[in-house]
């Protein structure tokens, strides 16, 4: 299986700047594996250690921060020597090491010149459990489920990506069929690991769907496990409430379908719990498309997706029908699938800023406001081969961005005012 991200990965080793490294990502997005790779690769020795499963040294850091008894106690343990420019640390699960995730700060101030990368799920937890984070001291990479471009080189569909990558919309059109075709499984399948993995080797729909749920009912483990007790049947309720909040045809958070009465100030902690953990993703309403578009976001006025399509249809029980029926997963679940698909392929680049566009009575919207190399970008997504769009219309007609983009099944189209760009290559 091949991961984009490993190219940050060699970039960083070579930076003469390099700080520690967190991979951030959700449980099972595949950040042991990468990294296990990457060492394998990269490096003539390679150090992993697993926290959650060496009980030994999680007080590794717990007496103090001198490096050189750690690297000592290191050594021992893998039975390897050190050397700082040949050999790379994984600290995986992290946040079971007391004082694991401050030792990171002293990495860089006493010895920058050891390559270490700790991972582990819910590292983001620092804000809810009075971990000392170092801040400033780290580098940070986000690592999320596969990408549609992932997914397709994991079905040995090299030259459909290169292609994809090459924007020559006349060849593209030739592969539009097969494009489409799987689009729909990844959909269905969507860019975990496992499940991909799985797909890959057997082909099985009802395995697909298996360990999909198997997933989800890990996450929801995890928040007894990891979450304040206080806050776990908010995080469980949000959490839940997902697919119904995606399938309304507005689909703004609205803190009523957790429960009658429900207010923000109940809610407000489980959903950054939530997020900060890499299982949910946020987009806030703007009022005006200006640079930076962040000065323009309603925090009060947000649209919440999962990290993972495939997921979100696990979620909302969608049938292997929708797979064989064509074209019909698109628009199945009033398109909350293909909007999160857009949702997810727009947040692979972690420094986008993603909102959504309403007018102040909210008669108009358009679903993706993006800010990109100094511009304000809308994105409107439309269902099956239906491409009228008023809001977008009147969106673009009153701002006049330098460039608008609708995707859709259609194939590439540049019209005066807009691009067409096919699902399949929106990212």
């Amino acid at each position: 299986m091949y991961r984009e991200s490993i190219v940050s990965l060699y970039r960083w080793k070579e930076d003469k700047f390099r700080k520690p490294l967190i991979v951030r990502g959700a449980r099972q997005v595949g950040k042991t594996w990468l990294l296990q790779e990457f060492g394998r690769s990269s490096y003539a020795k390679f150090i992993y250690v697993n926290f959650e499963e060496t009980p030994a040294l999680q007080t590794i850091f717990a007496s103090d921060f001198d490096i050189e008894r750690i690297i000592t106690v290191l050594q021992i343990h893998a039975q390897i020597t050190i050397t700082a420019e040949d050999t790379l640390i994984v600290f995986d699960e992290i946040q079971s090491a007391e004082r694991g995730i401050t030792s990171l700060k002293y990495f860089c101030e006493r010895a920058p010149q050891y390559h270490v990368v700790a991972a582990g799920s819910l590292l983001g937890m620092g804000l809810h459990s009075q971990v000392s984070f170092p801040v400033g001291k780290v580098d940070f990479l986000d690592l999320r489920p596969l990408s549609f471009s992932e997914f397709l080189l994991s079905q040995n569909e090299k030259a459909l990506v290169e292609v994809l990558k090459s924007k020559d919309w006349g060849v593209i059109s030739v592969f539009a069929a097969k494009l489409r075709e799987y689009l729909r499984y990844y959909f269905y399948v969507g860019g975990m690991p496992e499940v991909v993995d799985s797909f890959v080797q057997t082909r099985d729909w009802q395995l697909v769907r298996r360990i999909q749920n198997r997933i989800l009912n890990s996450y929801e483990g995890d928040f007894s496990k990891h979450a304040p007790n206080e806050t776990v049947p908010r995080i469980r309720m949000v959490w839940q409430s997902i697919p119904s909040q995606l399938a309304k045809e507005n689909k703004k958070f609205v803190y009523g379908v957790i429960r009658e009465g429900a207010r923000a100030k109940d809610f407000e902690l489980a959903i950054q719990w939530l997020i900060d953990c890499g299982l949910l993703l946020k987009s806030y309403r703007v009022s005006k498309p200006g640079i930076p578009l962040v000065a323009y976001q309603d925090i009060s006025v947000f649209k919440l997706f999962l990290h993972d399509v495939g997921l979100l249809g696990a979620m909302a029980g969608l049938n292997v029908r929708t797979i064989i029926e064509g074209d019909e997963i698109f628009t199945e679940f009033k398109g909350a699938l293909t909007e999160q698909f857009v949702m997810q392929q727009l947040r692979l680049d972690s420094e986008r800023y993603i909102g959504y566009w309403t007018n102040d009575r909210s008669t108009a919207e358009v679903d993706f406001v993006i800010q990109e190399q100094g511009k304000v970008i809308p994105i409107e997504v439309k269902l099956g081969e239906n491409l009228k769009a008023k809001s977008f219309k009147l969106f673009c007609e009153k701002y006049k961005p330098s460039k608008a983009i609708r995707t859709s099944l259609s194939d590439y189209k540049e019209e005066l005012w807009m691009e067409n760009i096919p699902l399949y290559a929106i990212a």
